[in-house]
């Protein structure tokens, strides 16, 4: 179950298994076997993943139908995914671009 809510978020957040397992310092292949269920996550590791997805570890624990409590809002899930962009740059010169971009948005 943990296992298919992290391939879940993973794909949501555009990330491949290479790209969040180079964020968690393992393989894509072990990755893989989390995502599968072949092997078992340790709780450090939960941890590792919920911060890289910026996710509650709860949240790891949802079932498809939405089983536990803490269901994110849109807004939370919208800033996710910018923060996600934002994490995986590492020009300087995107990151000012993106900045005056969302300056300019936010000035509604």
């Amino acid at each position: 179950m943990v296992g298919e809510k992290i391939r879940e978020l993973r794909t949501a957040q555009n990330f491949t298994l290479s790209e969040l397992g180079q964020e968690l310092g393992i393989s894509h292949q072990q990755l893989q076997k989390y995502e599968t269920g072949t092997n078992r996550l340790s709780a450090g590791m939960l941890a590792s993943v919920a911060r890289v997805l910026r996710v509650p570890i709860a949240e790891l624990f949802q079932d498809a139908e939405g089983g536990t409590p803490d269901k994110r809002d849109p807004v939370t899930e919208a800033r996710a995914r910018c923060h996600t962009l934002i994490d995986r740059t590492s020009s300087v010169a995107k990151l000012e671009s993106m900045a005056k971009v969302l300056r300019a948005l936010s000035s509604d």
